[in-house]
Order: structure tokens, then sequence, then C-alpha cells
């Protein structure tokens, strides 16, 4: 066994971690019991995954089938699904609105309660002129009075809305799709949805690639937050070096995006939504593997417990793969692949979310370099801890010190179990899962596994 280095300083025995109830060195401690209210992290953040149901039709060619994705969502445990709620197939040619046969599979989805839709307002219409992006006065009052029906129809399923989608990825072909196009849509669209759903958060930025969030800045700058009710943004990183295709990575990026919004907006706990977050488990280029893409989704929603101040939900993307080439990336997204059987994501993130879902507070504290501890407690005080190796390259052991009765460790997917004592367990990227049913957390011994 090598010896834990520490700093640059070989230590001649393991490395003490101090017990998730006592205080950590270095520490970063994210949340309190002030600012999360008390509330179970259910009832303040919201995950979720995206689906397809609104886009292709009565039957899509992405294999996405109303009563098989309920069942996939109830299955998973999430509250939130975000979908597509097209213009063009709202709106009839004689200006009525109204679901048509073109989103029925959407209603269907919707009215199933299954959980709380987000649903994307956007696309252009092939009837309105100007309309893709509104560019006009008479193009976007079309589109406020699509997105007004919109709201209408759903306001008693407690939706989210958000503007348009990657705005911002389209302004690479067409420069209609500007900073000040998309603030003035924003404009004349939040104050007349809110008035048909007064209680339904309405999204802006739906921000796609944006290096150095040089366009979010643009965006920030024009003032936009003050026409919104949070802000939202997608992550990936797949086509990375493939030592950054990791949920670390992603969290460092979001961490910038926040401090971002929160110089614009003044107010650190500003609301940031991720509605698009995901690997795809290809072969070749951008290659994920399988139970890569599941330890990413687990350390993210564990991760998303400690920031939900400010972090108001996270939606996977997506439900189900959409397509069966192996080498192509859009058909690769998926927890479930395109035949609906589940990939090892689906347990790891419905394990994940179990074990976090019912805290009230927690925080990140860092175990060393590379190794992360999530610490939460729930109402009825019990402590939980998650451990794990951000790179998936390293190896490490774990093992309990001293006497700690009522103590669990598992994995998402697997068993848990008492372990025995002195026993080494492995550490990985894999999220280590403890549970304790004493108001005293354990304390930890770490090493370097060979």
């Amino acid at each position: 066994m090598a010896i834990m280095a520490l700093g640059g300083i070989l230590h001649s025995r393991p490395l003490r971690i101090l017990g998730f109830a006592a205080a950590l060195s270095p520490a970063i401690p994210i949340g309190t019991p002030h600012a999360q209210e008390l509330r179970r992290l259910d009832q303040r953040f919201l995950l979720g995954v995206g689906t397809h149901q609104g886009m292709g039709g009565p039957e899509s060619r992405r294999g996405y089938v109303p009563a098989i994705s309920i069942e996939q969502i109830k299955a998973l445990g999430v509250t939130a699904f975000r979908d597509d709620f097209s213009w063009s197939d709202f709106e009839l040619p004689d200006r009525r609105r109204t679901f048509t046969p073109l989103l029925g599979r959407l209603e269907t989805q919707i009215k199933a309660d299954v959980a709380i839709p987000l649903l994307i307002l956007g696309s252009g219409h092939p009837k309105v002129a100007n309309s893709s992006p509104p560019t006009t006065d008479e193009a976007r009052q079309r589109f406020v009075d699509y997105a007004v029906a919109a709201a209408t129809a759903v306001v008693g399923r407690h939706p989210l809305f958000e503007l348009w989608n990657e705005w911002n990825i389209a302004a690479r072909q067409n420069p209609a799709f500007n900073v000040e196009n998309y603030v003035a849509l924003a404009k004349a669209v939040r104050p007349a949805v809110k008035r048909a759903a007064p209680g339904a958060p309405f999204l802006v930025g739906a921000i796609g690639d944006d290096p150095g969030w040089r366009w979010t800045d643009s965006l920030l700058r024009a003032g936009l937050l003050a026409d919104a009710d949070g802000i939202s943004v997608h992550l990936y990183n797949h086509c990375a070096a493939p030592a950054r295709r990791t949920a670390a990575e992603l969290i460092e990026r979001l961490t910038a995006f926040h401090a971002l919004v929160d110089r614009a907006s003044g107010a650190p706990d500003y609301p940031v939504y991720v509605t698009e977050a995901g690997w795809p488990t290809v072969t070749g280029k951008c290659a994920v593997s399988a139970q890569a893409e599941a330890d990413n989704m687990a350390q993210l929603v564990l991760w998303a417990a400690t920031a939900s101040p400010w972090l108001k939900g996270l939606w996977l993307y997506e439900l189900k793969d959409s397509g069966t080439d192996p080498r192509e990336l859009e058909d690769n997204f998926g927890l479930y692949d395109f035949g609906n059987a589940p990939k090892p994501a689906v347990c790891a993130v419905r394990d994940a979310w179990a074990f976090v879902r019912d805290g009230i507070t927690a925080e990140k504290r860092a175990l060393a370099p590379d190794v992360v501890l999530i610490r939460s407690t729930n109402a009825a005080g019990a402590r939980k801890a998650a451990i794990w190796a951000e790179d998936p390259g390293r190896r490490y052991q774990v093992r309990l010190k001293g006497e700690a009765p009522g103590v669990t460790f598992g994995h998402p997917c697997g068993q848990a179990s008492r372990p025995a004592p002195g026993e080494w367990t492995a550490l990985s990227a894999t999220p280590l899962l403890v549970t304790t049913d004493g108001a005293v957390g354990p304390d930890f011994e770490l090493r370097i596994a060979e």
C-alpha cells in the first residue's frame, strides 16, 4: 500500500480524516439552516430529466412513449421534467392556440402529474414573419400571445417556463439571435406570462456552450436578470480532454457561472437552474463509458445538495437514448437506452437522490486534494456522508476510526453493509454512501491504494 502524501509531505501513517460531525480542515462549508430554511432538499430544489414528448408529432422517432416515460420518471424518483412547448405546434393557422395532436404526447405526460413540467417557450412559427427569432414588435406580440395561451393551458400543473433554447448557439449562424433581440423578447413575454401564471418561475438564458462566458456577460450587462425569476444554463464536457470529462469539471464551471451571476445581480442567492447536463455513452470520439456517466451523475446530484440556496434545479439530459447509432452523440445521452433498458446511470441517480433528498442541511468538505466529502443531516438528526475521488483514475481506501455503532457503507446500485472493525473499503469515483443511526458521526482513515 502507498501511504497518502498530502501537500508534498509523505505521512508515515494513514491520513486521519475527522468525523463528519466534527470540524474538518480544509473546509468549504456551503449551506446553513437559516439559508436553507430548514426544509427538505426535495421541497426547495428540483431534480429533473429532459424528455422529448413535445417534438416529432404523435409518434416520436426518438422512441419517446408517454406511458413508458411516466413509469421511468416514477422509478427514478425525480421531481421534474423538461420538454419543448413549440409555438408552431401549439398555434393553429387560424390563430387558435391549443394542444394539437402534434403535442398530444406532451399533453399526456403533463396531465399525468408525474413531475413538475419545465416547458420551453420557443422556436419560430412558419406563418409569422420575422419569428425565428422574433425581431419586430408584431412578431414579439404574436409570441407573447402564444406564451400566454400556453401558460394558461398548464397553469394548474405548477409549471416553470424557459425562454427559448440555446439562443446563443443559434447566434453563431444567424446574427438576429443577438443579445438585444433576446432581451427585448424577455421584456415583452415575462410580464404577460406572470399575469397568466403568477406562481410559475420564468427563466431566461438556456445558455449553451459559451467559452469564457462572453455571451452570458453581455446578457447580464443588459440587465436581463431584472426581467426574470432565474437564469438557466447548459453544461457539458464530454468532448473535453478525457481527464476533464468529469462532474468535478462541470461543477467548477458552474461555480464560475454562479459568481458571474452574483456580481451582476447583487444577490448571492439569485436563482440558477441547470436545465441540461449529461454525458453520452458513445464509442470513439467524445466517448464516456456507461459507468463514468453513472458516477458523474451521482456525484453531481450529491453535490447539488450543498448548493441549493442558489441552485434551484438540475435537469439531467436525457431520460432515454434518442437513437441507436453507438457513434452518434445525440443518440446516446439517455439514462435508459433506446429500447428503454436501464443503464447504470438509472440506479446511480435514483440512489444518490434518495440519499440526500430528505436532508435539511448539507455541506461540502475537501478531505484531500481530490477526495470529496458531502455531509447532510435530516430533520430527525440522522447524519449521512458521501465520499468519492474526483479523479476517476485514482483509487483510495477508507475505514472507520474506532467504534461507530449503527454505521453502514454502500454505493449507488449496491447493497449497504456494516463494515467489520478495521476493514478497509475501496474508494473511487463511485460515491461511497455512509449512514449512521446515531447523532454523532464516525471518524475515517484514508490511504492510497496500490
